[in-house]
């Protein structure tokens, strides 16, 4: 006798997280939340210490692009939360 099949739940398709606009004193900046998902580790550069992989943190680019770079999200960083909230 054959197995019967069972469907699986699907899974919710992976939704880009909501950017936000933020304005410092350097200028205006797009701001995105990561929920931990990462699977690199990157350096702050509010406090130059190591976020870990899987750690929440932000990704945060200038709305305009620098003179020399091609896309301003090339610009991007990652920051500790609180760094970045710090940061004038």
């Amino acid at each position: 006798m054959p197995r019967r099949r069972v469907p699986r739940p699907s899974t919710p398709p992976l939704r880009a997280a909501a950017e936000q606009q933020e304005r410092k004193a350097d200028g205006d900046w797009m701001v995105r939340a990561i929920r931990g998902t990462s699977t690199k580790d990157y350096r702050c550069p509010g406090c130059s210490q190591l976020i870990s992989r899987g750690l929440p943190h932000l990704v945060v680019w200038p709305v305009e692009k620098a003179l020399l770079s091609e896309a301003a999200i090339d610009e991007r960083r990652h920051w500790h939360k609180p760094c970045w909230a710090r940061r004038h």
